[in-house]
């Protein structure tokens, strides 16, 4: 332990209210680097999501005294910061001509490879002056854009006038909107993507580290995330604990299509993110599950609780895993604010941006399984949760209407249940409702 008295002690912290311990995962920062308050200073990997350990004081940053890869209690203590001692060194001149150089090393190209890593901190000042990150350069460690490189741009925002900032609030965030008009309702069905949802990227495939590669074995290990061990934990907790059943239900979604194929241009351009189906389809669900709340529930041994709240939790692909943040009181947003609030935990998750607040609390799972193509599949119930619904992709098939032949977009929603909780009658009835609401959109539904 260094002898200096104005050593200060970072604790793990308490991130969630379950959570006891957390492994450290990558420091940010090493012996003798500045910190600035709120500036991350390491990743932590928690059974639920990875997160940022932010400095509580600006300093220099002392002895690491957890290793990465190490798991640690919460209250232990990860590292030590000196803040006395940056006080004394740092002048306004050197912290100037720090910042000027920080920021050419960061400009020319050298090392960027955290340049898309904000802090907490960062986001708050950046959504507190409409700013883009993108048009920010970064001083910090990898290029990595500090709170003094937000405040740097505001003041210098405030000297050039609005002209400095970015026309759209959306720009830089690579999406092209379609010039082609929409067809109106009522017109011939358009090119039918045979998905629910739109994919903005190509899956990525993981990376796998292979030990004793050239030594001619025949095969290879791959170590078990923190994250990987809470699935596989959950997984078995559910299907062991839960009594699962399924039903299916097929849905024409004609009428669906062709709304969204009006009105998604007009909406990608008002709103900057993707109308996808899924939006429809919670809408949908959370109606649904007003008018049979038992839903919405768990099982209590000598109790079900019923929640009030409906609170939808997202099945998200990721290239080693998948999670589930949660849309917070679901039932009270429109489907244009639930498109939203798809595309941001979607763009979060991908990012490896989740906090632990977006993954607690749901009540009930979606997962669009139609995504990747799947008509049919059994998914496992989301634990404690009492039901989890998949929507599958959309295909068209020949149906039969009024003893005529249509060609029609179907879809499949599947529902597992926890038959502790709910049977064939109630689930029947839920998934026949949301079957008439995806059915009943038309051309006077509203977004908003």
């Amino acid at each position: 332990m260094p002898s200096n008295n104005h050593w200060t002690e970072v604790a793990m912290p308490q991130l969630a209210e379950s959570l006891v311990s957390a492994t450290i995962g990558k420091w940010l920062k090493k012996p003798g680097d500045r910190i600035e308050q709120y500036e991350p200073i390491c990743e932590v990997l928690t059974d639920k999501v990875n997160a940022e350990i932010p400095s509580t004081l600006d300093g220099v940053m002392g002895e690491i005294l957890a290793a990465e890869g190490v798991t640690v209690s919460v209250g232990d203590i990860i590292c030590l910061i000196d803040a006395e001692s940056h006080e004394a060194e740092l002048s306004p001149a050197v912290e100037k001509a720090q910042d000027i150089g920080s920021v050419s090393q960061a400009t020319t190209g050298k090392d960027v490879s955290m340049r898309t890593r904000y802090s907490p901190a960062v986001q708050s000042l950046a959504a507190q002056h409409d700013l883009n990150l993108n048009d920010i350069k970064g001083s910090g460690l990898g290029g990595r854009i500090t709170r003094k490189d937000v405040l740097a741009f505001v003041e210098q925002r405030g000297e050039a006038g609005p002209a400095a900032v970015s026309a759209s609030p959306f720009e830089g965030r690579n999406q092209q909107v379609s010039s082609e008009p929409s067809p109106p309702l009522g017109t011939s069905i358009p090119n039918v993507r045979h998905s629910g949802l739109h994919l903005t990227e190509s899956p990525r495939i993981p990376t796998i580290e292979v030990e004793g590669a050239g030594t001619g074995r025949s095969e290879y290990y791959i170590d078990v995330t923190p994250i990987r061990n809470t699935i596989a934990r959950n997984m078995r907790q559910s299907v062991t604990e839960i009594p699962h059943a399924w039903t299916m239900i097929e849905v024409d979604v004609t009428n669906l299509v062709l709304l969204r194929s009006q009105l998604k241009e007009d909406f990608k351009r008002k709103e900057g993110v993707n109308l996808t189906y899924l939006a429809f389809l919670l809408k949908a669900v959370v109606n649904a599950i007003k008018d049979y709340p038992i839903m919405n529930s768990f099982w209590a041994v000598d109790k079900i609780v019923v929640k009030r709240d409906i609170n939808i939790s997202l099945a998200v692909g990721t290239e080693d895993s998948v999670m589930t943040p949660v849309i917070k009181r679901a039932d009270q947003k429109n489907i244009a604010g639930l498109a939203t609030e798809i595309e941001e935990l979607a763009r979060k998750t991908r990012e490896g941006k989740l906090t632990l607040d977006d993954m607690q609390g749901g009540t009930f799972t979606v997962n669009n399984t139609g995504s990747f193509g799947s008509i049919l599949s059994y998914p496992i119930v989301n634990y404690p949760q009492a039901a989890i619904l998949t929507f599958e992709s959309i295909v068209k098939k020949p149906v039969v209407i009024n003893d005529m032949i249509a060609v029609r977009s179907m879809a499949n929603l599947c529902l597992s249940l926890d038959h502790r909780i709910l049977d064939g009658v109630i689930c029947g009835r839920f998934l026949q409702r949301v079957k008439d609401n995806l059915e009943g959109y038309s051309q006077d539904t509203k977004l908003y």
